[in-house]
């Protein structure tokens, strides 16, 4: 008899996708503007439920939110967990993967105090592959949103 049963590994599944939705709305802390960013990074990145996406550097994405195996020293330093927990959290738990994005963003963003720099640091240190990012990022905003997610 099996103790665990692994969640879904599929790309696409209605549930993984309500799963994914719950998780961001929660992660946004009631906050219309931080769901909409969380909304932008989650289209952005693609990642689905058990995602492990190998890069180029030897880092991993992991997740909904596509979490880079880098933070996960950090990320397990925060929350008092062992590393292999923390990763094995980012890469099935949507709604710790979300919570792990936006403290990501949201440390950026207390860290530079712009929030479109906050949103490239995100995806990368690099500033030309932030610049890249952030206007992907925004694309996927208005493509979700509209041309209002902009205005106050």
């Amino acid at each position: 008899m099996a103790l665990y049963t692994a969640p879904t590994l599929s790309k696409s599944s209605d549930e993984g996708d309500l799963r994914i939705s719950a998780c961001i709305r929660r992660a946004s802390l009631g906050q219309p503007w931080l769901e909409k960013t969380l909304w932008g990074l989650r289209d952005q990145e693609a990642g689905w439920i058990g995602a492990e996406v190998r890069n180029i550097n030897g880092s991993y994405d992991l997740g909904p939110l596509q979490i880079n195996s880098w933070w996960i020293p950090r990320i397990a330093a925060l929350v008092g967990r062992a590393p292999v927990q923390v990763r094995h959290w980012l890469r099935f738990d949507p709604c710790f993967n979300a919570e792990a994005a936006r403290w990501i963003f949201l440390s950026a963003l207390r860290s530079n105090g712009n929030y479109w720099k906050a949103i490239g640091v995100y995806h990368s240190p690099t500033t030309w592959r932030q610049r890249r990012y952030r206007s992907s990022v925004a694309q996927h905003m208005r493509t979700r949103y509209g041309d209002a997610v902009f205005r106050p």
